[in-house]
């Protein structure tokens, strides 16, 4: 609900459990009075404090009053280089060379429903959303700055997204613009970022904000591996279920910044949007620039509050699901049984072997198209390789489909290799600078999907592949980062542009995938989890969590990932042992409950499993049908932290608290172990519930006091325990 106070220009924000709110005072500037736990409303601009600071400057509005600000007053979005000396949220350089920005507010507009962004990914909905959009100028520079805010009471989420027009008669180069500014007036707060490298991305990482600021970023062209386009700032002593934590992230999928300042007044600022590295955007007279949305949750309740906030809006606005409403199919993808070693034959004895057991979904990944025995070669030419596959897809889908099971293909559409026919034809589709000698990254170099008829040329190319067999299922992967940043097709005072016209150009391809083919699931993936980011879950419905399927670092993993998206977005399979990528060896059992975690499939050949497995994966497939909805869509607890404990558990609720199911993971086993109890979450504290069809336990029992865990026998054992209210 948005509130207005149009006399004082005030404006509140009320979600479920939350408040936000911001006024335009007496010389327009907009200030942020307050964000946290829900309140009636009033003037919370009365919570702002004036004193002369030294060195904090005044504006020309408030000569003579010494108390006034921009440097310790809280903005809803920063000036630059006109008297605020913390981190600005926007920059630009008119003809005069002057880096100066002042807005001040001019006016509002209030909506039902949710705005949009047209090219960019939002969250999306109907009358359920309200919109308000605030107006704001630099008179000097004619600049407009327009800032939106969508509102979901229900989910406690506020979006925020700023659109910045050139009003004036000349170009206006932009800087830098952020989707977000938040201030807060308290300093003892920490920040939480989930941070990594590949196979081993978003680990949790906490630490007291000291003086000073403290960012995560990527350059990389993606949200990368190593840092991810969400963060926290929290209480000291926030945790899971108690203390007040807001959650931002940024639904975009390049160059980001992350950025929290601890103020010289022990007060604090975050600023998320757009990486201002390599960044400049030209804008012609009436020209705009409209910046990434972001999002925030902030629980009054700790982490798990706030995740499952974020868990319940991504799945039903943002995400655009062909499963919707109906069961996402278990699959079997080829990658870690073969890699580029098959051929037809090869691929349909794996099927073969995987349809008895419940599997639905048959996977080809890398290999089958152009001249690609290695990743030396073929990128960029997506035609099928007659050799590997004599008579094309037609012959062999309609093979895997009699097993009863679908097809889906995997491509890597923004990637060229030099050993290809297409760049052979069009080398200057490749990003690279005149004269300087390629960065190469996995053998292969990036197109310039700034460009539209390098777009068209591989969309048309990928289309006809689709169009020529029943296929239900793509894999778009990505597998380097972006170097060489220079396109043919741009002026040299435009290259600023490139990095953010690139991630526009995998949107706009993305969407026409969907358009032409909507009953097609498309799976996200960057060498794993280079890219998991709320603006690919727009065109993606799930993403490849990591190219780690170990399935002990994958609790980890997984983990740092379900404090902003949902399990039903994260790719998990069941890989073979020891482990491609540790060496470890688990029990298929555990490897299971860990895959269940996640979007839940297999990463192996089947035939070369034992009778034993073969039916301990029939039953895996079997119960997470029957379980799936409660596994995909019900409320989420983690129930300990694989970072600290010698255990790792987690629960899934359905909404009316009638059934539950946990599962837990042992680390390495010890002599003589402690005795344990587990505390579940989430339930009816009234109801009785029954244990795997056994035993009946209070629900008041098993949050208070707990459940007695057994004592494992052996290394990374697993154990699910499904709770159904009698």
């Amino acid at each position: 609900m948005i509130a207005l106070d149009q006399e004082n220009k005030i404006f509140t924000l009320h979600t479920k459990h939350t408040t936000y709110q911001m006024k335009a005072d007496h010389n327009r500037v907009l200030l942020h009075t307050y964000y946290g736990s829900r309140v009636g409303g009033g003037d919370l601009s009365r919570l702002i404090q004036y004193a002369d600071r030294g060195f904090s400057p005044n504006p020309s509005e408030a000569e003579g009053d010494r108390t006034y600000s921009l440097d310790t007053l809280p903005q809803e979005y920063s000036s630059c280089g006109v008297g605020d000396f913390r981190l600005p949220s926007i920059e630009f350089e008119p003809v005069d060379g002057s880096r100066l920005a002042d807005l001040r507010y001019i006016g509002y507009e209030l909506k039902k429903g949710k705005y949009s962004l047209p090219g960019l990914p939002a969250f999306f909905g109907g009358d359920e959303w309200e919109t308000l959009i605030i107006h704001l100028i630099d008179s000097t520079c004619k600049m407009s700055v327009r800032l939106y805010y969508g509102v979901l009471e229900s989910c406690d989420l506020i979006t925020r997204a700023v659109q910045v027009v050139n009003e004036g008669g000349q170009r206006v180069q932009l800087r830098r613009c952020a989707s977000l500014c938040l201030d807060f007036q308290q300093g003892d707060m920490d920040l939480i970022t989930f941070d990594g490298c590949h196979a081993m991305e978003r680990g949790l990482h906490r630490a007291p904000l000291r003086p000073g600021v403290q960012s995560v970023e990527s350059v990389r062209g993606t949200s990368s591996h190593h840092h991810n386009p969400f963060v926290i700032l929290c209480e000291h002593d926030a945790s899971e279920d108690y203390g007040l934590c807001c959650g931002a992230m940024l639904v975009y999928s390049g160059n980001f910044l992350a950025a929290a300042e601890r103020t010289q007044l022990e007060n604090n600022r975050l600023l998320l949007g757009v990486n201002p590295y390599h960044f400049c955007y030209t804008l012609g007279p009436g020209e705009s620039f409209t910046a990434p949305e972001a999002a925030l949750v902030c629980s009054p309740s700790g982490f798990g509050q706030m995740s499952r906030q974020f868990h319940r809006a991504i799945r039903e606005k943002l995400v655009r699901d062909p499963c919707q409403g109906r069961r996402r199919p278990v699959l079997i993808n080829n990658w870690e049984a073969t890699e580029f070693d098959f051929d037809a034959e090869k691929l349909v004895n794996i099927a073969k072997a995987a349809a008895p057991l419940g599997i639905e979904l048959f996977v080809m990944d890398d290999g089958w198209f152009g001249h690609r025995d290695t990743d030396r070669s073929g990128l960029g030419d997506w035609s099928v390789n007659k050799k590997k596959l004599p008579g094309g897809l037609e012959a062999l889908v309609p093979r895997v489909k009699e097993l009863g099971m679908s097809f889906g293909i995997w491509i890597e559409p923004e990637m060229v290799s030099e050993d290809s026919a297409l760049y052979r034809a069009h080398p200057d589709w490749a990003l690279g600078a005149p004269g300087r000698p390629f960065t190469r990254g996995r053998s292969q170099l990036v197109l310039d999907f700034s460009r539209r008829e390098v777009r068209d040329h591989i969309y048309e190319s990928i289309r006809g592949v689709l169009n020529s067999a029943d296929i239900t299922y793509v894999k778009w992967d990505m597998n380097r980062s972006l170097t060489d940043v220079w396109s043919a097709a741009l002026p040299a005072g435009r290259q600023g542009e490139l990095f953010h016209r690139f991630v526009l150009g995998v949107y706009d391809i993305l969407e026409r995938m969907r358009r032409d083919f909507p009953h097609i699931l498309i799976e996200g993936c960057c060498g794993g989890g280079g890219r998991f980011d709320a603006g690919m879950l727009y065109y993606t419905p799930q993403i490849w969590c990591s190219d780690n399927t170990d399935a002990i670092d994958r609790l980890r993993i997984q983990y740092g990932t379900s404090f902003c998206y949902p399990v039903s977005t994260m790719g998990a399979h069941v890989s073979a042992v020891p482990n491609a990528q540790t060496g470890r060896i688990t029990p298929i059992e555990t490897r299971g409950v860990v895959a269940m975690a996640g979007t839940f499939g297999y990463e192996m050949d089947l035939n070369h499993t034992t009778p034993e497995e073969k039916e301990i994966i029939k039953r895996q497939t079997a119960f997470f049908k029957e379980h799936y909805d409660l596994i995909q869509r019900g409320d989420y607890y983690r129930l300990s932290d694989p970072f600290t404990d010698p255990f790792t558990a987690w629960q899934q609720v359905s909404a009316d608290r009638g059934e539950a199911l946990v599962s837990m993971v042992s680390g390495s086993t010890h002599a003589t172990a402690p005795f344990r109890r587990l505390r579940l979450k989430g339930l009816d504290p009234g109801a009785v519930y029954r244990v795997n069809g056994g035993e009946c336990w209070p629900g008041d029992v098993l949050m208070a006091a707990g459940w007695p865990m057994p004592m494992p026998t052996g290394d990374y054992q697993s154990i699910q325990l499904y709770l159904k209210a009698e």
